[in-house]
């Protein structure tokens, strides 16, 4: 008989907070697969002079960043990473991208011999010199597959079990149909891929898209306007896809819950609008929004959209990508959010 799949998640935000309902029911359920406790890593905060891994082990509720919403029994808060991923055969990210490499780098070593990945990370890392998906990132530095999932899935409507979908992009099927068990139920229902690259690929670049949905929210400009800023941003979604990783993305997977419909929950919904239509109204820094308006997070599409440009300009691309570029210097650039309009 196969042992059990052992299952650590590495992140504990609002996003890991509402995966962690998702992985902890899911795991008690499936007692024929998993291991029924889940260690998760949480970065150790002061709450009121109290370690947040004592207070979300005591109420099963992360206080912090998904107050309100109860966490099963069975998944426990862990202070030291090594420690949460100590013999994990299945591991979930889900953290900021910046923090990838040290987390990944602590981690060596200290796995299941079979282990094996998922990356709930939205964003590519990109440079001058080229790009490099954090499944990729966490594959090269622990030595395993990783898989990636995404979808339209705002952190806090998962939580409440509002229904909606999510893509989980898996070279090897045997893989993909454990993820599908790890994370599907009713109200998260789960559709299994293989081209991993293009989930990732649109988890990234919406977000710079919904940075431009906000500057129009914020200009006053309507419905019409938006859409055409959506649509517009898919297509240079799918051309950024095709032009630098060709047949490694499907034109199919921008029709997924990665796709089309990440992309318009986020440009209706998600933070990098909230806060570029904040930006737009108050004419504060992006950086003094993200402390007044999220709690501590950070934006990821104007990061993006810098790393973006920064990829483009090196191969004298970007007026190829007119959305991207107009996000960009927008941002960077002091240029009128008025231009949101023109220069697409």
């Amino acid at each position: 008989m196969p042992s059990l799949e052992k299952v650590a998640i590495i992140g504990s935000g609002n996003w890991g907070s509402a995966i962690a309902k998702i992985v902890g029911t899911n795991t008690a359920r499936h007692t024929d697969l998993f291991e029924p406790t889940v260690h998760q890593w949480v970065f150790e905060e002061q709450i009121d002079g109290r370690n947040l891994t004592e207070i979300i082990n005591e109420k099963h509720e992360n206080i912090k960043y998904l107050k309100g919403v109860a966490l099963p029994h069975n998944v426990i808060a862990v202070p030291d990473v090594i420690k949460a991923c100590k013999d994990a055969s299945l591991v979930v990210f889900v953290v900021p991208h910046q923090f990838i490499h040290g987390i990944c780098e602590k981690m060596k070593g200290h796995l299941a011999p079979n282990a094996r990945a998922i990356s709930l990370i939205k964003g590519l890392e990109i440079t001058a010199e080229g790009t490099r998906l954090f499944s990729e990132e966490i594959s090269r530095i622990l030595g395993i597959p990783c898989a990636a999932l995404s979808g339209a899935n705002i952190a806090n409507e998962v939580a409440m079990e509002k229904f909606c979908e999510s893509t989980i992009g898996c070279p090897d099927a045997e893989d993909g149909l454990i993820f599908k068990r790890l994370f599907d139920t009713p109200y998260f229902r789960i559709n299994v891929i293989q081209d991993h690259v293009g989930v990732q690929l649109c988890g990234a670049l919406k977000n710079v898209v919904a940075v431009g949905a906000g500057f129009s929210d914020g200009l006053g400009h309507g419905s019409n306007t938006k859409a055409a800023i959506i649509r517009l941003g898919l297509m240079e979604m799918r051309k950024f896809g095709q032009t630098f990783f060709g047949d490694a993305v499907q034109t199919e997977t921008f029709f997924e819950s990665c796709g089309a419909a990440d992309l318009i929950t986020t440009c209706n919904g998600g933070r990098n609008r909230k806060v570029a239509e904040a930006f737009v109204l108050t004419g504060k820094p992006i950086e003094q929004l993200e402390t007044e308006l999220l709690n501590g997070q950070k934006l990821q599409g104007t990061l993006t959209a810098h790393e973006v440009n920064q990829f483009l300009q090196a191969r004298n691309m970007q007026h190829e990508f007119p959305l991207f570029n107009t996000v960009y210097r927008i941002v960077y650039e002091g240029v009128s959010p008025e231009l949101i309009t023109v220069d697409i």
